[in-house]
C-alpha cells in the first residue's frame, strides 16, 4: 500500500489549521474556514463538519495561481490587475479538492450536500489572511502549500472536518 493511500486530512475550525498525516507523518497548514463558522446546511455558507473524502482534483499541471470559475480554469493568472478588474470575486486559484460529504443527513443527502455545496479545499490570493474564518464555506489555503497538499492525496482520502 503506498504513502498517498494512507493519508488522511483533518481539519479543525477552531484553530483554522490542516492536518495531513501520511503514514505517521504530519503536516500542518494553516488556513481559512467560513466567516459564518461551522454548518451543513445549503446556502448558509458554513464550513460543513463531519466525516468527507475527496471526490475530485481538479488542476494538475496548471501554473501556479490559475483561476478556476466552476471547476474550469479560465486561463487567468491571478495578478493585482485582475483583482483590481473583478473586486467582487470570490478567488479560486491554483488547484481544487472536491469534498463529498460521507454522513447520510449530516453532510451527505437533502438540504446538506457538501459535494452539492460545491465544498472545496482551493487556493487564495496571497493578500488574503490564513488563520482566521475569512471563506464562504470551502477550505482556503496558500497556493504553495496547496500545491504539496496536491501532490501528497489521492481522489477517495479522508477528511475530517471538526469544530
Amino acid at each position: 500500500m503506498s504513502e498517498q493511500s494512507t493519508a488522511k486530512i483533518t481539519i479543525s475550525i477552531a484553530t483554522q489549521t490542516l492536518c495531513l498525516d501520511m503514514a505517521g507523518q504530519q503536516q500542518v497548514y494553516s488556513i481559512s474556514t467560513a466567516a459564518n463558522g461551522a454548518g451543513e446546511r445549503e446556502n448558509s455558507g458554513c464550513t460543513p463538519r463531519g466525516l468527507h473524502m475527496i471526490s475530485e482534483k481538479f488542476g494538475d499541471g496548471l501554473p501556479i495561481n490559475s483561476v478556476f470559475v466552476a471547476r474550469q480554469a479560465t486561463g487567468e493568472i491571478y495578478s493585482d490587475e485582475l483583482a483590481t478588474a473583478y473586486p467582487a470575486r470570490d478567488w479560486i486559484l491554483t488547484r481544487i479538492l472536491w469534498l463529498t460529504g460521507l454522513e447520510a443527513g449530516v453532510n451527505q443527502g437533502e438540504g446538506c450536500d457538501s459535494h452539492d455545496r460545491y465544498i472545496y479545499i482551493h487556493g487564495t490570493p496571497d493578500t488574503e489572511p490564513m488563520g482566521e474564518p475569512r471563506s464562504h464555506g470551502c477550505i482556503r489555503m496558500r497556493n504553495t502549500d496547496l500545491l504539496q497538499l496536491f501532490e501528497s492525496v489521492d481522489v477517495g482520502t479522508i477528511v475530517q472536518i471538526i469544530e
